[in-house]
């Protein structure tokens, strides 16, 4: 059976790209046309999919609404440089290894057969590569490969070969086989361009900022209870704000982590001195927080209110 057969048959959650759409939305993700399109492949041709983006975009949360989508397993393998293979696939219990060679000694057993079984499953440490190929849950895992560009090359090159196969060889058991192939998600920040094979290997989607219309449908989707009118300054203003000289543009994680903030202080309307208390909430320097501050929070709220006031205006529509 191909990995394709093996991914229709397990989804039938995505009957469409507008079922794709659709579900993603009803749990507070909204994709637009061409993600859902990539999802939906990737699914029906049991393909990888590799996003990349700005921090914050919504490329883990990607990942992680299609694993409660699909009622299945979030296998998260975090990247960073020094990854090895090991503590991506698997690792031998050591410790349980060594107390039952002592156990063993002390009960008496010949000693050429002494440590004979410890290379065993019972002493396997499955780590997140190898829980994902050997998933058997009713629907395939999601593996989420989280910031693959902050690992080595080294560690990319063993990557490819595994999203090739879906299978790996430990020498003491023998090789082991996806029966369930998962469906995988990889995402990057750029913090270093990947080979092209990696890539070829995937179905490749860029998520970018959202534009206003869509961050207020994300803000009012995660958080129900906010207002319309706020929600829409929010937006507005994370939009302005994204055009100035920062270190590290606000993504829409920190849109929702402000939003939040804003109705547990019950407010109902942005004002500069709210803006200025909680620019913690969307800007992490302080250099940036210095650089709002001195292009002057009043005129960028101005900005953002005429921008909103214009998008609203009847020749505008």
């Amino acid at each position: 059976m191909s990995r394709a057969t093996i991914a229709s048959m397990s989804s039938p959650a995505f009957a469409s790209i507008d079922t794709v759409s659709a579900a993603l939305a009803a749990h507070g993700y909204i994709p637009d046309r061409s993600l859902a399109t990539t999802v939906f492949l990737a699914v029906r041709l049991g393909r990888p999919v590799f996003l990349e983006g700005e921090p914050g975009v919504g490329k883990t949360a990607l990942a992680s609404t299609l694993a409660t989508i699909l009622g299945t397993e979030l296998i998260r393998l975090q990247c960073y440089e020094g990854l090895d293979v090991h503590t991506a696939l698997y690792e031998w219990n050591y410790p349980r290894q060594m107390l039952e060679v002592r156990l063993q000694e002390a009960r008496g057993l010949a000693r050429e057969r002494i440590g004979t079984d410890i290379f065993t499953e019972a002493f396997l440490l499955e780590r997140p590569l190898l829980r994902a190929i050997r998933s058997e849950g009713p629907a395939p895992a999601v593996l989420l490969i989280d910031e693959v560009d902050r690992a080595d090359e080294e560690f990319e090159a063993f990557l490819l070969e595994v999203l090739s196969e879906f299978q790996v060889t430990i020498p003491e058991l023998g090789t082991i086989r996806a029966r369930r192939v998962p469906l995988v998600v990889l995402t990057s920040n750029r913090t270093r361009e990947l080979h092209d094979a990696l890539k070829r290997r995937c179905l490749y989607h860029w998520i970018d900022y959202p534009d206003v219309a869509k961050e207020v449908a994300i803000v009012q989707a995660r958080l129900p209870g906010i207002a319309a009118r706020l929600a829409g300054q929010l937006a507005f203003f994370m939009q302005r704000i994204r055009h100035e000289d920062l270190h590290k543009r606000p993504g829409v994680a920190e849109t929702l982590d402000w939003a939040e903030a804003l109705l547990a202080l019950g407010a109902a309307d942005l004002d500069p001195a709210t803006v200025d208390a909680t620019l913690g909430c969307i800007l992490k320097y302080k250099a940036d927080q210095d650089r709002l501050r001195a292009a002057g929070i009043d005129r960028l709220l101005g900005d953002a209110r005429q921008a909103r006031e214009f998008a609203a205006s009847p020749m505008t529509r």
